[in-house]
């Protein structure tokens, strides 16, 4: 996921040195949040309309220069690497995708990747690895309503790269290698209530041998959407056999399949369909060699796919070097309609850069964490066309990563890779949305966001019988109309 950059020299021991920050929570600013009604933005939070959210206003410098927020946001560490877990084990370093589940008495159970290749001074020290070799895993926090953490254990060993991933509907966790080292470069399974079991060292290995990154399940299908981390990146999808949705279901088997343009019949003889008609197309692939015949079926080569998330009926993923700037693009899929849009293009690191890790809130917006050259942010998007700024990074250079919430909707949890830590965030957050989740679905994107499109696109488009977005995404992505 993390191109290789300067870090400021920080490490543990110099991090804990600041301000005794490790388990005291930070205040920034007061609590609550400013009038909407005398707030040239409106701010997302509990109790107001459900239009016209902006963010949460402004960033308030941390005066420990580790985390900045909104003003009445508080953060706090909660999990640091080369910690204790709760057998005494060592915390393993370089935090990353991270998703959140339902546990006993109201608590949250966190299960979080660890990007991990070769020789490091806290690696994942499993009892029941894949692989005794590697040095890559998950691990998994118990925490309580009020951000406590009451256990902290190993989930899964044995590993390469554990990048990004995906949570399943079911109650468990799908963790992607990056990597294409032999026998690697799968998805594995893991039940944080059963730590190190077979299924979390057993790949699905019909969900391809890539350079995963992330997955996402559509509720309603139960199909797995998959990205690819690589030079020559793809979008799968996996139609698993067995759509019982428990664990260890999509361990039955499946197809694999790539997405691609092609040219598509169409019945009607209208004036909107006249000359090539072009869409999403699904290609079947060998899990054993999905990208060799996803090039050779001549299917979508995206420049590097990262983040994934699956919400309101619709799937949205990132491509984080991709665009004439070569800052990134953000895509949305409405498998319904089968429609590929390109939702956002970078052209200026100042409003996005390399976006990465992705999720919608619970009350709908879009967030985007950046892997950029410089401090990474945490940015927000809303269905109203709104742009804001929720977190930065100011300790270093490093992404932030797994953004996730709890199941409650009252904390925000996020990683740190490097050093690795775990911010547990909490403030006056907007109220569960559904409605809005599925509207950021379809909504237009914020004005200075959107792709720049020339007017023989628009008048294709038109033509075509299609949005503007879903041209723009075909066109980018090899369409020949231009």
């Amino acid at each position: 996921m993390k191109n290789q950059k300067e870090f400021k020299n920080m490490n543990r021991r110099d991090f804990l040195k600041v301000g005794g920050m490790s388990t005291v929570a930070l205040s920034l600013g007061a609590t609550g949040v400013f009038s909407l009604a005398n707030a040239k933005k409106g701010f997302a939070a509990s109790g107001t309309a459900t239009s016209g959210f902006g963010g949460y206003g402004p960033l308030v410098k941390d005066p420990n220069g580790i985390l900045d927020l909104p003003q009445g946001f508080h953060y706090k560490i909660i999990s640091e690497e080369g910690g204790q877990l709760s057998d005494g084990r060592p915390i393993p370093a370089m935090f990353d995708g991270m998703a959140a589940f339902s546990g006993p008495h109201n608590s949250t159970i966190l299960v979080r990747n660890h990007e991990l290749s070769g020789n490091t001074k806290y690696p994942v020290e499993g009892k029941n690895p894949y692989d005794k070799s590697k040095t890559g895993g998950t691990s998994a926090l118990v925490v309580t309503p009020n951000r406590e953490v009451v256990k902290e254990y190993i989930t899964s060993a044995g590993t390469i790269r554990n990048c990004a991933g995906g949570a399943t509907p079911w109650g468990t966790w799908l963790t992607c290698e990056e990597t294409m080292n032999e026998g690697h470069g799968y998805v594995f399974e893991v039940d944080p209530n059963e730590p190190e079991n077979n299924l979390s060292k057993t790949p699905i290995k019909e969900m391809g041998a890539f350079s995963h990154e992330a997955t996402a399940i559509d509720p309603a299908t139960g199909y797995v959407y998959l990205t690819e981390d690589a030079s020559k990146s793809f979008l799968y999808r996996f139609i698993p056999n067995d759509t019982s949705r428990k664990p260890g279901a999509l361990q039955k088997g499946g197809k694999l399949q790539a997405a691609a343009i092609e040219e598509i019949g169409h019945t009607l003889a209208s004036s909107f369909n006249q000359g090539q008609k072009f869409g999403i197309v699904w290609k079947d692939v060998d899990p054993e060699k999905p990208t060799l015949e996803a090039e050779q079926k001549g299917c979508i080569i995206f420049s590097r796919l990262e983040g994934a998330y699956f919400a309101g009926g619709v799937f949205w993923f990132d491509d984080t070097s991709a665009g004439d700037a070569r800052k990134g693009r953000v895509y949305r899929y409405i498998p319904a309609t089968n429609t590929l849009e390109l939702f956002y293009e970078s052209s200026d690191a100042n409003d996005l850069e390399a976006p990465d890790n992705i999720c919608i809130t619970p009350w709908g917006d879009l967030w985007i964490a950046e892997d950029g050259g410089d401090s990474d942010r945490m940015i927000g998007l809303t269905p109203e066309g709104e742009v804001y700024v929720f977190a930065e990074n100011r300790l270093n250079g490093s992404e932030l990563a797994g953004p996730t919430f709890s199941p409650d909707g009252k904390t925000f949890f996020v990683n740190c890779q490097t050093p690795g830590i775990t911010f547990a965030i909490w403030g006056p957050f907007a109220r569960r949305n559904s409605a809005r989740q599925r509207l950021m679905g379809h909504a237009a994107p914020p004005s200075n966001f959107a792709p720049i499109v020339s007017d023989k696109l628009v008048a294709f488009a038109e033509n075509q019988g299609m949005s503007v977005l879903e041209a723009a995404a075909l066109h980018r992505n090899g369409m020949p109309i231009l």
